[in-house]
């Protein structure tokens, strides 16, 4: 048809086609992505996480937000109220040494309250069932609902035999000096105890900044318990101890918060101080677990025997990573396409694809049968080689599998296979079928080169020829059904 005639051409138009091909699991609709998500979102503890996990502290935060409101109420009544008379009347670097001593107390606290103390991850399904089958083997029970009493390990540390205990909720058999909190439901390596007044516990990876906190805060409180009372002494010299109180009565409120809690934290800093000169945890000390006299069976082999040393190692040493990994994401579980049977698609896969699939199987479990088959044989008389032994119009014993070619995929069609089953049989041959096999006679079997055709050993050979000939028609006929199985 001439160029801008009319006619039915003239409106058609062509669209491209993408020859990219797609991915199984893309599907013609956009779907919306699915955000990632985190480890703590999921965590099996009683914990909450805050800025999208940085921060981790228990549930019960209430004392906690206490111990916030009488640090910095306390504190910013003093520098209100007090330090401006306290810096004209004795010297400006009170006001400077309280707020440095406030803002190591607040630091310290945070980096208390918003790490991680040393949370134990718990075992997987597949961990926790392998542990229980140990445990099952070791003490001799096989029954599943049979729970045997509390399990133990011992190891030894420094001469000492120390026992691991079994966890039930972790599952897991927990580190030398660790503990389950059961307020935050998790196993703490090195576990100190529990403190409500900084919202979390206290285990391996925070204990230093927990006794740095409460030293530090001793300082603050009798700082201010200190100033506070002298600011009351100067101005009850110049105007009375009434009028003192009227100028200045917050100093009535600092002095009676200082004078009640100074003693508690202050006595708890010495304990722990004591705790850490001797290389022991709060959960020890309480239990009496260990003696601080190596001549002792109990002698506590944390210990490095020197306080001074003992010391450098709880505070100066290096801090372990976290292994909650709580900031990681999940990975999520990737589908596994089903393996394709009796001509069935794999999920995904295009028909082109199936077809193809389908007829390169049908080949290799072809080649599969074919080695199967002449194995046995080969492994039967290993002295003769597989060129000796070729029948006419029958391939090789040894040379089925390795003359079969792998062509080009036929092209997808609604039509059975029949170009797959015409290259087989082109490849092998297949026999007529008959009622029975016809089998080779002694005399028109022929004789393997180098052989004597009446010799006795000939004659055994060629009986053997026979039997292999009668072993490799049954194989054809396996192979032809085999073929014709799958090109169904």
């Amino acid at each position: 048809m001439p160029p801008g005639g009319g006619g039915p051409m003239k409106d058609c138009e062509y669209s491209q086609i993408s020859t990219h091909s797609s991915s199984p699991m893309e599907s013609p609709h956009k779907k919306k992505k699915i955000a990632a998500r985190r480890k703590w979102e999921v965590f099996p503890g009683r914990n909450k996480f805050f800025c999208n996990g940085r921060i981790m502290m228990a549930r019960q935060t209430g004392v906690f937000y206490l111990t916030l409101i009488l640090i910095l109420v306390t504190s910013g009544l003093f520098f209100a109220f007090d330090c401006p008379y306290l810096a004209v009347k004795i010297t400006p670097a009170i006001p400077v040494v309280g707020g440095v001593l406030l803002f190591f107390v607040m630091g310290t606290l945070l980096r208390t309250s918003f790490s991680d103390p040393g949370v134990l991850p718990r075992a997987t399904p597949d961990e926790a069932a392998d542990l229980e089958r140990q445990i099952d083997i070791a003490n001799g029970t096989s029954s599943g609902g049979y729970r045997p009493p509390p399990r133990t390990k011992e190891v030894i540390i420094n001469g000492q035999t120390v026992k691991l205990k079994y966890c039930f909720t972790c599952k897991i058999f927990r580190p030398p000096r660790a503990s389950h909190c059961s307020l935050c439901d998790n196993c703490v390596e090195r576990f100190d105890h529990h403190c409500p007044w900084v919202g979390n516990c206290v285990g391996k990876r925070n204990y230093r900044f927990f006794y740095m906190f409460i030293l530090s805060l001793s300082f603050l409180t009798v700082f201010i318990f200190a100033f506070v009372i002298t600011h009351v002494i100067l101005r009850s010299q110049q105007a009375g101890f009434l009028n003192a109180l009227k100028d200045s009565p917050a100093s009535v409120l600092e002095a009676v918060v200082c004078f009640f809690s100074v003693w508690s934290i202050v006595g708890l800093s010495g304990f722990h101080t004591y705790l850490i000169s001797s290389n022991q945890t709060t959960n020890e000390d309480i239990k009496g677990s260990w003696s601080n006299k190596r001549g002792k069976e109990n002698y506590n082999p944390y210990s490095y025997g020197n306080i001074f040393t003992n010391c450098c190692v709880a505070l100066c040493g290096p801090i372990s990573p976290s292994l909650i990994d709580r900031r990681g994401y999940i990975q999520p579980d990737t589908p596994r396409p089903a393996a394709p049977s009796n001509g069935m698609a794999a999920y995904g896969a295009t028909q082109s694809q199936s077809d193809t699939c389908d007829q390169d199987q049908c080949i290799q479990s072809t080649k599969f049968v074919l080695q199967a088959a002449a194995t046995p044989l080969l492994q039967s008389e290993p002295s003769l080689a597989s060129d000796e032994l070729r029948l006419p119009g029958k391939p090789g014993l040894g040379t089925p599998c390795a003359s079969l070619t792998l062509g080009q995929p036929t092209p997808p069609s609604s039509m059975p296979n029949l170009a797959a089953e015409a290259a087989l049989t082109d490849i092998l041959p297949l026999k007529e079928e008959h009622v029975g096999h016809q089998f080779l006679t002694p005399e028109e079997a022929p004789s393997p080169p180098g052989m004597l055709a009446g010799s006795p050993l000939a004659h055994s050979r060629t009986m053997h020829v026979l039997g292999l000939a009668s072993q490799d028609s049954l194989h054809e006929d396996s192979v032809r059904g085999l073929v014709k199985l799958s090109s169904v």
